[in-house]
Order: structure tokens, then C-alpha cells, then sequence
């Protein structure tokens, strides 16, 4: 079996490329992506790091985003991205395509439907973007992240899947952030690029961070604005007076992840669908910053979810400040105990066989069409 997989959300990809080893080992895999996270951007995605490392060949789609768009150039990769999918996937000649989402997903999931190549779709969120609602269009099966989602799609394409979670979250299997204090843990993220905007809020607040705790903080690594450079450098001007260490990464990564989120009291982070379904499977406290501008407000919802049932507190980005980020993460760090799962059924959301069901229902659907 060849599959090509495309989208925006590779996080939930990787689970189910695991599965493909497992069970389907005989499956070729490419990958439809993006090498830098924007425009200017001259360093690698973790994307495109996690997924040549597994040594599938990866192809660098130069898709045009329509959402929110009133760049003309912008607009004109839209065409492009689909003429450059459809050569591929001539090219590849794949039995199936996975879209995870996403305006990559768009062209490609698009151009195979003209080939007669079939696709099925995964939808991580609550609410439903612009892109997978096209994509449901052409996909012949439609996984869903959640129940709330189902009903967006057809009912005879739809199977739950959960969203597909890491195995390596829940495993520690390093010792990279061992201390000598006994301050709690912050583990700041903002997803697979990191957010330049927490990044400089950060830069502010790490003299004030460091005196009441530790710090693992995944930065990103975009080269227009270099902020791992200098959050390192404000790092070795305050050391020496500070009581907490900062454990600065520009991703962590599958072999330290389990220990970040073992180690941590409290995450501070964007809320992807992803992200909120491991800390919801982690059952971990949190302080969301969600994306004010993605489609539907999606980040909003997600964060909203995990508020509802006892584990977060939102911060607006509109409100985001060095001392609010400071006012916050002070106030939960003084409540820990109060942050716990209030609803029972939340642990039913968490579906941790979401990846084996993706790659099977991938499976089925490239031997029933090419029977």
C-alpha cells in the first residue's frame, strides 16, 4: 500500500505512522508539507525534521492559505499548490491519501479526487475549520477527534477515532531536567513553531520566573526573529541570581517530552486540539493563550473545553502581558489541588487507540478501492 499524508496537524500524523510499521509494514509512506513555518523562514519545520528522520520522502507544497487572505501572491499559490499535488501524486501513483486538515490538505486531497485516488480525512477539532469542510467534500471517510464533531459531516462517512496521542507523553524517558531545588515545574509551549509573541512576553518574565520556579520552555526555531538566541542570552545574565533553572529547547522532542510534561506542575500553552488532548489524557493543569484568529475560533473552543472541565484557565491573547502571564501562573501555582477533572466522562474523550484506528480504516479504504 502507498499512502501520501498531508495537512497541517503532524503531531497526529506520527501516531499513525507508527501503526502503519506495526501492522501494515509493508506501506510506503510520503509526506505532503511545509519545510518553514512562513515567509522568510530559513529553518526547518519540526515537521520536516520529525518526518525525514523517519526517513519518508518529503515533498514541500507551496499551497496558497484562502481564509483570511488578501495577499494576491498568496492567493495565486492556491492554483499552484494544486497543479504542484497533482504532479506528485501522478507521479507517486498512491492507493490512498490522509489529510490531516488544513489548507495543504486542500489541493492535494482535491487533485486525488480528479485522479480517482481516495482520501480520508481526520478532524482534530470541535468546531470544524474551512478546509476540512471542503475536504469532506471529495473524502470518502471522515475520522473525528470528537463527538461534538460528527455532526458537521455526512453520517455515512463519519468514524470516531479520537485525536491520536504520542505514546512517548506518557513515558519518561530521559533525565534532562533534573534540579537541585525544590521548586515546581513550568513547561511553556506553543506547539510545533512556537509563538513569537509568548516568546517575547517570556523574555520579560524569566528574571521574575526563576525566582519561584523552573522552567522548560520550547521556543521554536524561526530564524526571522531568532528568539532562542536571545532567551538564551537573557538566561546567562540572570542565572547566577536565580533560584530556578531554564531549560530552553527549540522543540522538545519525542525523547524528552514524557519527562517535560512528568516534571511539570503547570503548562502554559497555545490549545491545539493536540496539545488538549494530551493534557486532557494527562489530566495536567494548564494555562491556555489561545490563537485569536484561526478559523472558527477552534483555539478558543478547545481551551474553553478543557476550562469547563476543571483542568484550565484562558488567557486572552488580547490581555497577555508580562505581569497578567506573571498574575496567572502565580494564582495556579497557589491552587494546584483545585485543578482536577470534574466530569468523569471527560476520560472517555481521550480515545488512546485513535492511532491504530486511523491506519485501519486508511487500510480498508485503499484495498476497497483497489480491488
Amino acid at each position: 500500500m502507498k499512502v501520501v499524508i498531508t495537512g497541517g496537524h503532524h503531531s497526529s500524523a506520527l501516531p499513525v505512522i507508527e501503526q502503519f510499521k506495526i501492522k501494515y509494514p509493508d506501506t510506503e509512506i510520503y509526506w505532503f508539507g511545509h519545510r518553514f513555518s512562513m515567509k522568510g523562514d530559513k529553518n526547518d519545520t519540526l515537521e520536516y525534521r520529525e518526518v525525514i528522520a523517519l526517513g519518508i520522502p518529503f515533498y514541500d507544497l507551496k499551497a496558497g492559505k484562502v481564509y483570511k487572505t488578501f495577499n494576491l501572491v498568496r492567493l495565486l499559490r492556491v492554483p499552484f499548490g494544486f497543479f504542484q499535488a497533482l504532479c506528485w501524486l501522478k507521479k507517486i501513483k498512491p492507493d490512498v491519501i490522509l489529510s490531516f486538515g488544513g489548507y495543504l490538505a486542500v489541493p492535494t486531497v482535491i487533485a486525488g479526487w480528479l485522479l480517482g485516488i481516495p482520501s480520508i480525512t481526520h478532524e482534530q477539532t470541535v468546531v470544524v475549520g474551512y478546509a476540512n469542510k471542503v475536504i469532506s467534500i471529495f473524502a470518502k471517510k471522515i475520522c473525528v477527534g470528537w463527538r461534538e464533531s460528527e455532526k458537521f459531516f455526512p453520517a455515512d462517512k463519519v468514524v470516531y477515532s479520537g485525536v491520536p496521542i504520542r505514546n512517548a507523553v506518557f513515558e519518561k524517558r530521559s533525565s534532562s531536567f533534573e534540579v537541585g531545588n525544590n521548586l515546581p515545574f513550568i513547561y511553556i509551549t506553543a506547539g510545533k513553531t512556537g509563538s513569537h509573541l509568548l516568546n517575547e512576553i517570556i523574555k520579560e518574565a524569566l528574571p521574575e520566573l526563576l525566582s519561584f520556579a523552573n522552567v522548560i520552555h520550547q521556543c521554536g526555531d524561526n530564524s526571522r526573529y531568532n528568539d532562542y538566541d536571545q532567551l538564551a542570552e537573557i538566561y546567562n545574565q540572570v542565572a547566577n541570581l536565580s533560584e530556578g533553572k531554564y531549560f530552553l529547547r527549540r522543540f522538545v522532542l519525542y525523547d524528552e517530552i514524557g519527562e517535560a510534561f512528568n516534571r511539570a506542575c503547570l503548562v502554559v500553552s497555545r490549545s491545539g486540539a493536540h496539545t488538549v488532548t494530551e493534557l486532557l489524557a494527562l489530566e495536567k493543569p494548564a494555562l491556555l493563550i489561545p490563537i485569536p484568529w484561526v478559523s472558527h475560533n477552534e483555539q478558543w473552543e478547545n481551551a474553553n473545553m478543557l476550562k469547563k472541565y476543571g483542568l484550565a484557565e484562558i488567557l486572552e491573547e488580547k490581555d497577555i502581558s508580562e505581569e497578567a502571564l506573571l498574575i496567572c501562573i502565580k494564582k495556579m501555582l497557589a491552587n494546584l489541588s483545585s485543578y482536577k477533572l470534574i466530569d468523569d466522562q471527560a476520560r472517555k474523550l481521550v480515545n488512546l487507540s485513535a492511532g491504530e484506528i486511523i491506519a485501519d480504516e486508511t487500510f480498508k479504504l485503499a484495498k476497497r478501492d483497489n480491488k
